[in-house]
């Protein structure tokens, strides 16, 4: 075992001394919080209003190992408590030759591709809509199936 001289204590002393002064880990904007989903399970909602466009974080990590291995995708917390809401559209005729399609429904976030980086590939959670403060966040699931 490696004998602790003056100089330790100091440096140690000297960290207690910064504690204070530590931020706490968050694994969520100040912005979300986590509760009981009336979609699945838990999921992320709104702790204040969001504006459209609002970019929360990495929510995905893609890694590939190797060429012979399969990808292997890590979810942070806002991947990981986000629910699924497919998108819905309609096709609207305007005239004969004309049609247009419009949203019906679908999620209020979208996952924007970020940083690809040698082996790895992040993943970021924006915002496709305002939302309001209580409301759900919701992504339409298009790297995985959900169960």
């Amino acid at each position: 075992m490696t004998e602790l001289k003056e100089e330790h204590f100091e440096v140690i002393d000297k960290n207690k001394d910064k504690n204070h002064k530590k931020k706490t880990y968050r694994p969520l904007p100040d912005t979300l919080f986590i509760e009981e989903s009336l979609i699945n399970g838990q999921g992320l909602f709104a702790s204040k209003d969001i504006p459209a466009g609002t970019d929360l974080g990495i929510s995905h990590v893609e890694i590939e190992k190797d060429k012979m291995s399969p990808k292997e995708l890590i979810r942070t917390p806002l991947g990981g408590f986000i629910n699924h809401e497919p998108l819905i559209t309609k096709v609207i005729r305007i005239d004969e030759d004309t049609s247009k399609t419009v949203e019906v429904s679908g999620p209020n976030c979208e996952r924007k591709k970020n940083r690809p980086d040698g082996n790895k590939t992040e993943y970021n959670l924006v915002t496709r809509k305002d939302i309001k403060a209580g409301e759900e966040l919701t992504l339409e699931y298009n790297l995985y199936i959900p169960e």
